[in-house]
């Protein structure tokens, strides 16, 4: 096969990639033998001109290079025919290089000689050299209508303008195609895109590209592996007709070739790359005319709000300010009062609305700013007379109005209160003391106190004073009145004849009252001394009685009161108190015994003055109530020494309980928190080795089984504490429910510290990892794990892996390979990683396992660095059973360079691994 060769500088990352196609030679089977490395990258010393094209491949690249030149050269309304032939006189070739490139080239030369045809080629090759491209083909060669250095031309051409430009995640042209590809097709079925040949022959892959991107022109799930032709013209047809992609490829062309020609595929696929990057394009330009026209209509809606409510709130102050500047007044307070009201309510419900109004306008007027500045767009000026400014000055006004009305209102409002005030105040004094007045002149004349009883006269002695307190405190009154109808007439009341004349007549019947109130204290103080003995025994036996009797009422409620207690301590409590009260019984006695003799004088008095004895009048508290409780309380006093003394008892034994409970519990305890300790110790550190360690843990889970009737004997003490409601125990720190939930968590931890060296134990016969490197991983990760919460946070995780040897730099790179390993140990996403964790992925690391790729490299070495191996080397390499076994279940090789009883092996590699199937 013919070769061309090219050398391109890229401009971004300065390095040189240099493509030639290798020489083929021509096997028994009569189709090109191939390296196993990719052509397309590996460059060659010797550029053999002479050799020849495979004619499927050439026929593919002629083909496909000029559909792909007419699909730019329609563009300005020509075309070509015959590649070979049309770019002969270099016109088309630099019209084609002016499309793609978008720039103008020299003018060419327009002779009809074969010079003329030579320059112009020279131009367009010039042109393409001056994009970094190193040409190894002359001007001659195409304007000889030499094919293969057209193809190689036109193929540098596409490489250069349509391929060199996909950057997929910072690779080459080819490898990011490559990748861009097996992204769009990864949720397709039957499509494994891993060459620009192979992958691409049975039509599922184009068809899945554009099934990804345009799902409206396919249906995917109806097409079947089993029909390439169909698939592919179906691709094909739909590509030219909805995307512009012109036939490059011949289906027939591609099912008939063992290996389609790359370089057709390639700028075939690289088209659909183009085709669907400008519809993205596309699209990003519409959303940003939309995105942009959005944004002005509504700003031009703020502006048109902001005028609006700018006019409106203009008028509304213009409306307001003349009600306010007006200071006329009907010159009552009724109807000052109501122009008062109508003022709170624009306060409270009209000009809030108004405020909140203005508030918005400098707000929108703000934003409006901002979002055009931030646009790029002018400032927004509002029609004269409505800028923020005016809007401020005008508010302004309307508040200093405000202000005056109001001081003016309140003003008036005060004068106006102030006359009706004192009208009212003294209508409203002399009604209170005509109604105080009312029948007093009678009852200080009334001679009631010569026919009363004692009691009746020592209250009517006490009543008579109580008047006269009553009758200083309406002094007060009486000077009021007489003074607001002084001011009254000063202030010059309309109706002040009327206040004057009662005025007058309050005045005269307050000095009758005087005089008649002295006459009756007269006569009330010599009745009241014959009454002085009875009434002193009556006021001394009120001031005992009464704490007396609550003495004995707290007494009995004390004496019957249910007391509710938890210990020892307690009950002694109140077993002392209720000696103290005892020991208080007899100078109570003592106390009973004076009043009831107060009683009893009374009497005597009474029936020595030849009286009846009435109700004492200080107190409703009679003698024989005093007495029925002083006995119920010497009734109750013995009873409750027997309560106590029951209840004692009772306490004594929940001490008992207590105890005993205690003693066991803080044995119990601390032996339980030793254990945790223990085990905590042996998780932390492996002593010897692991089925050593097992052991250890297996013996202590024997101890702690042996100890359970402890516990269970601790729970029969809890039982009896729980009957007796005993809730508090001083004697130890622990409760049952504590000691419980250790003693749970010891045999869970034990249980699942023995599975955990069963499994590592496992983990180093399978794995191949030694004991040495399982307690590296283990002292790794207890270094890191500062909580000893068996688990580790990202940033400790990635300070282990370093720790443990691991490469992780501190930059970009290294924050993405960590995260690749965190994806790997933590697929659920918890956010931690576990020891468990932890212990698979370190011995996936560091185990000896065998892959498909170390598999299929030793076939490969038993081959002979053939792609296929026999079944001689087989039967003479292996045991004859495994021999056998593999014959079975290899397929026949079926490649160009395939020799009687050749088997595939890599097909058979990759189906042990599950990565294809038998």
């Amino acid at each position: 096969m013919s070769a061309y060769y090219y050398q391109e500088t890229n401009g971004h990352n300065g390095m040189a990639y240099q493509q030639q196609q290798q020489q083929q030679s021509y096997g028994g089977g009569g189709y090109p033998q191939q390296n196993s490395v990719d052509d397309y990258m590996v460059p060659e010393e010797e550029w053999e001109r002479e050799a020849v094209l495979d004619p499927a491949w050439e026929r593919q690249q002629k083909k496909t290079f000029t559909a792909w030149c007419n699909s730019h050269l329609r563009k300005v309304g020509t075309a070509i025919e015959n590649i070979d032939e049309d770019f002969q006189n270099g016109l088309k070739l630099m019209l084609l290089l002016e499309v793609i490139s978008n720039e103008q080239l020299v003018k060419p030369d327009r002779g009809r000689m074969r010079f003329h045809k030579i320059a112009n080629v020279n131009k367009a090759l010039d042109f393409i050299m001056s994009k970094g491209v190193k040409l190894m083909v002359g001007a001659e060669e195409i304007v000889d209508g030499n094919l293969k250095m057209t193809l190689g031309m036109i193929w540098t051409i596409i490489l250069r303008f349509a391929i060199q430009d996909i950057s997929v995640e910072e690779m080459s042209a080819k490898e990011g195609l490559l990748l861009w590809c097996q992204r769009k097709t990864a949720p397709y079925k039957n499509v494994n895109v891993q060459n620009f040949h192979t992958s691409f022959k049975d039509g599922l892959a184009f068809c899945a590209l554009i099934h990804r991107h345009r799902p409206d022109l396919l249906d995917y799930n109806k097409l079947t592996k089993d029909d390439p032709l169909t698939n592919l013209n179906l691709a094909f047809d739909i590509a030219e007709k909805h995307l512009d992609i012109p036939k490059m490829l011949d289906a027939e062309d591609m099912v008939n070739t063992v290996r389609p020609d790359e370089k057709s595929v390639m700028t075939y696929v690289s088209a659909y790359y183009h085709a669907f990057a400008g519809v993205y394009k596309a699209e990003q330009a519409a959303s940003r005319i939309c995105k942009v026209l959005s944004i002005n209509q509504e700003n031009e809606q703020m502006m048109a709000e902001y005028e609006r409510l700018a006019s409106d709130l203009l008028e509304w102050i213009k409306q307001k300010r003349p009600w306010l500047e007006n200071r006329a007044t009907d010159n009552t307070l009724s109807g000052t009062q109501a122009k008062l009201g109508d003022f709170r309510d624009y306060c409270r419900s009209q000009k809030p609305p108004k405020l909140s109004q203005k508030a918005k306008l400098e707000i929108d007027f703000n934003t409006l700013q901002t979002r055009l500045r931030l646009s790029n767009r002018p400032a927004f000026t509002p029609t004269e007379g409505k800028l923020i400014a005016n809007i401020v000055d005008a508010w302004k006004g309307l508040e200093l109005a405000e202000k005056g009305f109001e001081d003016w209102l309140l003003r008036e409002l005060r004068r106006l209160e102030r006359l009706d005030h004192l009208a009212k105040k003294f209508q409203h004094k002399c009604d209170i003391h005509e109604e105080w007045s009312q029948g007093k002149t009678d009852l200080l004349q009334s001679s009631d106190f010569k026919k009363c009883s004692l009691n009746d006269l020592r209250a009517l002695s006490r009543k008579h004073l109580a008047f006269e307190s009553d009758l200083a405190a309406h002094q007060d009154r009486v000077e009021q009145i007489a003074a607001i109808a002084q001011e009254l007439n000063v202030l010059g009341y309309d109706q002040i004849t009327s206040v004057n004349q009662r005025c007058q007549k309050i005045c005269n019947e307050w000095d009758v009252l005087g005089d008649l109130t002295h006459k009756r204290r007269v006569a009330l103080t010599e009745a009241e001394r014959i009454v002085e003995r009875i009434d002193s025994l009556f006021l001394e036996y009120a001031k005992k009685a009464a704490p007396y009797l609550n003495w004995l009422d707290g007494a009995r409620e004390d004496l019957v009161d249910m007391f509710f207690i938890h210990t020892l301590d307690e009950i002694c409590g109140l077993m002392e108190a209720h000696n103290q009260f005892k020991a208080t019984l007899g100078e109570a006695g003592a106390e009973y015994k004076n009043i009831i003799r107060l009683v009893n004088d009374a009497r005597q008095t009474c029936l020595d003055h030849g009286l009846e004895l009435t109700p004492n009048p200080y107190t409703n508290i009679q003698p024989d109530e005093i007495t029925t409780k002083w006995n119920e309380v010497q009734t109750l006093v013995p009873q409750r020494d027997q309560d106590l003394q029951t209840e004692y008892l009772k306490q004594q034994q929940n001490e008992r309980f207590r105890l005993q409970f205690a003693q066991k519990a803080n044995v119990v305890g601390p032996w339980i928190e030793r254990q945790h300790e223990h085990l905590q110790q042996l998780t932390i550190q492996v002593v010897g080795t692991l089925e050593q360690h097992q052991k250890k843990l297996e013996a202590m889970e024997t101890n702690v089984v042996q100890y359970r009737p402890h516990i269970d004997e601790l729970e029969k003490y809890n039982q009896q504490i729980q009957e007796c409601m005993i809730f508090e125990n001083r004697h130890t720190p622990y409760t049952m429910e504590v000691i419980r939930v250790a003693w749970e968590q010891l045999n869970t931890q034990l249980t699942r510290q023995i599975a955990e060296i069963k499994n590592q134990i496992y983990t180093l016969e399978k794995k191949g990892i030694s004991e040495e490197q399982m307690n590296d991983f283990r002292a790794a990760f207890a270094h890191f794990d500062k909580s000893r919460s068996r688990r580790l946070d990202p940033k400790e995780f990635r300070s282990c892996l370093i720790a443990c040897g691991y490469n992780i730099r501190e930059d970009r790179q290294g924050d993405v390979d960590f995260q690749r390993i965190m994806a790997n140990v933590d697929p659920t996403q918890t956010g931690f990683v576990t020891f468990e964790l932890f212990l698979d992925f370190m011995t996936r690391e560091c185990s000896e396992e065998d892959s498909v790729d170390q598999l299929t490299l030793a076939f490969k070495t038993l081959s002979g660095d053939k792609p296929y191996i026999t079944a001689e080397i087989l039967q003479r390499e292996l045991p004859p059973d495994q021999a056998e076994w593999c014959m079975r279940r290899m397929k026949s090789y079926a490649g160009v360079d395939s020799v009687a009883g050749a088997y595939d092996y890599k097909t058979f590699s990759s189906a042990l691994y599950g990565e294809s199937d038998l």
